[in-house]
């Protein structure tokens, strides 16, 4: 959370936020470079026109010239028709659906760097956070930019345009008028810090805001069974608490401010109207265009005493540029070259050392095991052992600092993402499924696949006996997560995408362990059918689970401490051993608990 008294950024130049707004949004750039340019160039054309109120007014109230008069008027006329026309041109960038092309482009782009990026760089994240960054920042970034530019061009060059035009009529108010615009800026820079600082506080709130409301939202059977909803609430309502707190700071802060810039520019151009009535008195400047004066300062009283609040909501677009920049300049995982498919599917870590990044020890350290093709290798070991890590760099979520991992001798950097996508498919034991029917959360492992091939590996993953009994049958939605559906069903459905997948290696983060037992049975099934003919790798917890496994792995504080088969192990008397007599005696005190609670007197 930032502080209120945390330093001032420096000042981002407006050229810099200019080069910012262009790359985001991609191959619009011309486009939108287009309508800028052609905005800057309506608020001069519309500031010509009034220009043209001084000679108008002179052909009309001080020497009365018909002809003068008119060709004023049509030339005004014509600049302010010029200025609409070219106004509304450079804003087609909205109302053509650019804008919208931009956004969806932009978002695309977004999101194909979370495909891209490490899987690490985005764990410390709440769902809510990358929401309103996808979301949120995008359309501060874009929907609003015309808008807030074109005010501000009317705000500054309008006027400027007019005073330099006004020039050719008399030096001295012009100077005066031009006089204001190098007062304005100090009072810009002033202020430009504070909203800035503003923004980014209130872009840090909406985005915990917009956490806890997923959170919240997600967890409410949880806080319900544990009587917790308004505990839960609390944390909503303190971040809500929160953001008020911002805005009022917000408006509280910059309230008298904004009045100190609003009276400077209005005592600024009141002072111009007061040299113009004493030179008039003094018969030194013509009534005309003293009163053609009039009519521009009330033209531009407003934009320009309001033209530092626009700068405001131009924060809030820089605000969400850099967040939208943070999230495109984390670097992807590189890929070597030249690009290598394995022949094999055995899988084999070598020296491998690897710290999360928020981390004090590393999750892994020289981790050195081979994995053969074709069998099963169970890996075993207390909680933070290293065991998931070994999963996630199979899956390529982030690199290892030290070693190598590799699937059939080639390192995983030179397989390209798409094609290690393809070679390994996981059943979780949180299985996570989308608000969208049964066919497609199947489908997904294999978008091309024909509905008899879904079928078939429904019927394979024991899932068509409750898929007939849902209401829409195959077409149900199965709601958030998955939430139509019990734990064993969920397991059933992430197996059948594995099957439907058919790829050659299987990795199963112990997918049994919180089914009941005639649940455990079936996904039991499915599973076997699943791991027929593939490079298996088990994160096991319960030790009877994998007596057969080809190879057991025991992991202790991410080093490797033991390897071999189940009976091996147990002869060598080392951390498997214990482990494993450990679950025994908790297995025969509970059977010890049972029987007891059985022969009790009623």
């Amino acid at each position: 959370m930032s502080s209120a008294h945390e330093s001032p950024r420096p000042i981002t130049p407006w050229r810099e936020t200019y080069r910012q707004l262009l790359t985001s949004v991609g191959d619009h750039a011309p486009a939108l470079r287009a309508s800028l340019i052609g905005l800057a160039l309506a608020a001069a054309l519309q500031g010509l026109a009034l220009a043209c109120i001084a000679p108008l007014f002179v052909a009309v109230l001080s020497r009365p010239n018909p002809q003068a008069a008119l060709a004023w008027l049509i030339a005004m006329s014509g600049l302010m028709a010029a200025a609409t026309a070219l106004r509304w041109q450079a804003q087609g960038f909205d109302y053509t659906g650019r804008m919208a092309a931009a956004t969806h482009a932009l978002r695309t782009r977004l999101g194909e760097q979370l495909r891209r990026m490490p899987l690490e760089a985005i764990q410390g994240k709440r769902a809510g956070e990358l929401h309103a960054t996808l979301l949120g920042h995008v359309d501060e970034n874009l929907h609003y930019s015309l808008t807030i530019l074109n005010l501000i061009f009317i705000a500054l060059i309008t006027p400027l345009t007019t005073a330099l035009a006004l020039l050719a009529v008399d030096w001295r108010l012009t100077l005066a008028l031009l006089l204001l615009f190098p007062a304005i800026l100090p009072l810009y820079h002033w202020r430009r810090p504070a909203f800035g600082r503003g923004m980014r506080q209130l872009a840090q709130a909406h985005e915990r805001i917009g956490a806890d409301l997923v959170e919240y939202a997600q967890g409410l059977p949880v806080l319900r069974a544990a009587r917790c909803t308004g505990q839960g609430a609390e944390r909503l309502r303190a971040g809500f608490i929160h953001l008020e707190r911002i805005q009022t700071d917000n408006h509280r802060q910059g309230a008298r401010p904004s009045l100190v810039v609003a009276s400077v520019v209005e005592l600024g151009l009141l002072l111009i109207l007061a040299l113009g009535v004493t030179w008039v008195v003094g018969g030194r400047l013509d009534l005309a265009v003293l009163a053609a004066v009039f009519v521009i300062v009330a033209r531009y009283a407003e934009p320009l005493a309001t033209f530092v609040l626009y700068t405001a909501i131009l924060e809030l677009i820089e605000t969400a540029l850099e967040r939208i920049a943070a999230l495109l300049a984390v670097p992807p995982l590189p890929q070597a070259v030249p690009a290598a498919r394995p022949a094999s599917y055995e899988v084999a870590f070598e020296g491998v050392g690897f710290r999360y990044a928020e981390a004090t020890e590393p999750a892994l350290r020289a981790f050195t095991a081979s994995l053969p093709a074709r069998r099963l290798t169970a890996l075993v070991g207390p909680s933070g052992s290293g065991k998931t890590t070994v999963t996630r760099l199979l899956l390529r979520h982030a690199d290892p600092q030290e070693g190598r991992v590799t699937i059939g001798g080639v390192d995983l950097r030179r397989i390209p993402p798409e094609a290690l996508n393809a070679m390994v498919s996981v059943v979780f034991q949180d299985v996570y499924l989308f608000d969208d029917t049964v066919l497609a959360n199947i489908r997904m492992a294999r978008p091309e696949a024909a509905d008899e091939e879904v079928e078939a590996a429904a019927r394979a993953a024991q899932c068509l006996d409750f898929i007939e009994r849902l209401p829409q049958g195959w077409h149900t939605r199965l709601g958030d997560i998955g939430g139509r559906l019990s734990g064993g069903e969920r397991q059933r459905i992430s197996i059948a995408r594995a099957l439907l997948k058919d790829a050659p290696i299987v990795v199963l983060d112990e997918p049994t362990a919180a089914l009941d037992s005639e649940s455990e049975l079936a996904v039991q099934r499915a599973i076997d059918t699943l791991v027929r003919d593939k490079t298996v790798i088990v994160i096991a917890h319960r030790l009877s689970t994998i007596v057969a496994a080809d190879q057991i792995l025991v992991l202790d504080g991410g080093r490797l401490v033991e390897r071999g088969r189940h009976t091996e192990l147990l002869a060598a008397g080392g951390r498997y051993r214990a482990m494993w007599n450990a679950q025994q005696a908790v297995k025969t005190w509970r059977l010890g608990c049972a029987a007891s609670t059985a022969s009790a007197p009623s």
